[in-house]
């Protein structure tokens, strides 16, 4: 698991991680903003680096899980704009009517 940040000065603004799934594969994990620094590019930034990270290691695909709440509906046009698509579950996920699971071709 490799863990991002993104600060300014010596307060937090976001963070994301990305998890090896296999050698091909990633998993975007736990993207978050803080609350009173959405709509400021936080998420992107934060996205992009996961995506660099993501080619550099030469996978594939990244996948995601997010939710199907109002609350996600930001997150998951951040992701449609990133050319992520919706897929079913990967990895150990289950079909769930609470998440909905992307992904983002690399290669």
């Amino acid at each position: 698991m490799t863990f991002w940040t993104a600060w300014d000065g010596e307060e937090l603004l976001g963070c994301g991680a990305l998890k090896e799934l296999d050698s091909r594969s990633g998993e975007i994990k736990s993207m978050r903003t803080v609350k009173a620094h959405r709509r400021r590019g936080v998420a992107s930034k934060i996205l992009e680096q996961i995506i660099k990270e993501a080619q550099r290691r030469g996978y594939d695909c990244l996948n995601l899980e997010t939710g199907v709440i109002p609350e996600f509906a930001s997150a998951r046009a951040l992701y449609t704009r990133y050319g992520f698509e919706y897929r079913g579950p990967f990895g150990e996920y289950i079909d769930d009517p609470n998440s909905v699971f992307m992904t983002k071709k690399l290669a």
